[in-house]
């Protein structure tokens, strides 16, 4: 079964993470009454040596839930917003549906191009993946390593089997043919529904880290796994695929890209 998750989630388990960590200090707490000055220095001497303990890890093995600004690429998503573009569509997309929705952007894009005739530097088309979606951004390593065709339901075209690969995001075209006269040629650029020809394109791929942090939490209790769910969100983040910006929330990003930048809306 593949599970769409919401940010609600996220801001829940925060909540309940910090309740928890107030009720685990207040009860470690000594009576205050009941504290001489020699077990006050001790005490405090050895509080002093954890909190130099929890001190040296790292800021990045914490759990981050929710990004703040100066946590990812704000500036590029920025630029993503403003861009001058004529003709500005955002593809809302959270179902894998086999990848279906990526010849709806090569259509989109062909249409706008030749049909319309709008030159395509006046085209920006952005893909918004979330969702189980959200892992098409993510290379071949993690796909085998976690496993990800059995668990999302994604079957590899060429062996018949659960997918240990990203099936979508490498071209299978042996040549870039991208002449105009070849645009009704299956083996051509413009016909080619690839995550890396559509980049080359111009299709900007968003990625949402509150969906990344959710999947690895349900990848963590799917396999009965004792690692820690950042451990899984980073090795993800460290793979992802060329070109792809990862946003704070994938819900905040379309709104801002639709009310801001004007970009034009589509859902699959």
């Amino acid at each position: 079964m593949v599970l769409h998750l919401d940010e609600t989630f996220a801001s829940r388990t925060l909540n309940s993470a910090s309740t928890q960590a107030s009720n685990r200090t207040f009860l470690g707490t000594t009576t205050m009454q009941n504290i001489t000055r020699r077990s006050f220095v001790s005490t405090a001497t050895a509080g002093i040596a954890a909190l130099g303990a929890f001190g040296s890890i790292s800021r990045e093995a914490e759990a981050q839930l929710v990004w703040k600004a100066e946590d990812w690429k704000l500036a590029e998503f920025e630029k993503l917003v403003k861009d001058p573009a004529r003709i500005k569509q955002m593809f809302d997309v959270i179902q894998i549906g086999d990848g279906k929705f990526l010849n709806n952007v090569k259509n989109s894009l062909n249409g706008l191009r030749f049909g319309f005739n709008i030159p395509e530097h006046q085209i920006k088309i952005v893909a918004a993946l979330h969702g189980p979606a959200n892992m098409l951004n993510y290379d071949d390593f993690i796909w085998e390593k976690y496993e990800i065709g059995a668990w999302l339901k994604v079957t590899d075209p060429v062996t018949d089997k659960p997918a240990i690969r990203n099936p979508f995001y490498k071209t299978t075209l042996n040549t870039k043919n991208d002449a105009p006269s070849s645009v009704n040629d299956k083996n051509s650029l413009y016909q080619d529904t690839s995550i890396e020809t559509l980049q080359s394109r111009g299709v900007q791929f968003l990625s949402c880290h509150t969906a990344l942090e959710e999947q690895a939490r349900v990848l963590t209790k799917r396999n009965n796994w004792s690692k820690d769910p950042e451990e899984i969100v980073h090795e993800i983040l460290a793979h992802t695929v060329p070109g792809v910006l990862v946003v704070a929330s994938m819900g905040s990003a379309i709104a801002l890209l639709q009310a801001e930048g004007k970009y034009t809306y589509i859902t699959l």
